[in-house]
């Protein structure tokens, strides 16, 4: 039972070949190219891919430095070769949120081309969602980025509310064992208010819901059943 927020990434690679450069393996000229990271809004544009702290490219090993790390949008990666290779990228989210891991084909049949991938974040921590907010909506909200109709649009008053660490919570509510995770989507079903979030995903077999839409005396409610059976 997760709150998931999907993102879009972009991955923009272009490549030339050097000029009067003497290619050291015959018949493979040597290019110089490069690799930036974007995020994708609602809309499809490019913005910063903020929410991630860092993107570290793992590239072939035949390179005097294959692991190489960048800290600022859009983590451009340049460097020269003359070989194509499958790579993995590992986007850092910011705030704590986690290592996403993605697959790169770098290759010279196009001077420029671009490849899209989709990242899923599960349990978002409130600031991760504030930073996530700015790329899209996020399930529970309504189309102007704000909560819904009469829920608590300061995660931190709501923390303070429940009297609930609502990190923790998410984080023992998906350990709970498959039987008491039934239960748990009952006792949401039987005491949910009208702004409260869920969606049940019958092909994936997930439940979704997000925490920060339920009335605070159900947090409460979960927070207990939780701390019994974890």
């Amino acid at each position: 039972m997760v709150l998931e927020v999907k993102r879009t990434v972009k991955l923009v690679t272009e490549q030339a070949t050097i000029p009067n450069r003497t290619p050291e393996v015959e018949g493979y000229p040597m290019k110089l190219w490069n690799i930036e990271i974007f995020l994708l809004d609602e809309a499809g544009n490019n913005t910063d891919a903020s929410i991630f702290a860092k993107a570290v490219y793992n590239l072939h090993p035949s390179f005097a430095n294959p692991v190489q790390t960048f800290d600022k949008p859009p983590f451009r990666c340049e460097n020269e070769g003359w070989g194509e290779f499958d790579m993995t990228i590992d986007l850092h989210a910011a705030e704590k949120g986690g290592k996403h891991t993605i697959s790169h084909d770098l290759n010279f049949a196009k001077p420029r081309y671009e490849a899209k991938h989709v990242i899923s974040f599960k349990n978002p921590n409130a600031n991760l969602l504030e930073l996530l907010r700015k790329s899209g909506p996020v399930p529970g909200e309504d189309v102007n980025g704000g909560r819904k109709k009469g829920a608590d649009g300061d995660l931190k008053k709501r923390k303070r509310a429940a009297q609930v660490d609502m990190d923790k919570l998410a984080d023992g509510l998906v350990k709970l064992q498959e039987d008491d995770l039934l239960q748990v989507v009952q006792m949401i079903h039987d005491n949910k208010s009208e702004e409260t979030y869920t969606k049940n995903d019958v092909d994936q077999g997930e439940f979704h819901v997000d925490l920060y839409t339920l009335p605070d005396p159900l947090v409460r409610m979960l927070w207990d059943f939780v701390q019994t059976k974890v």
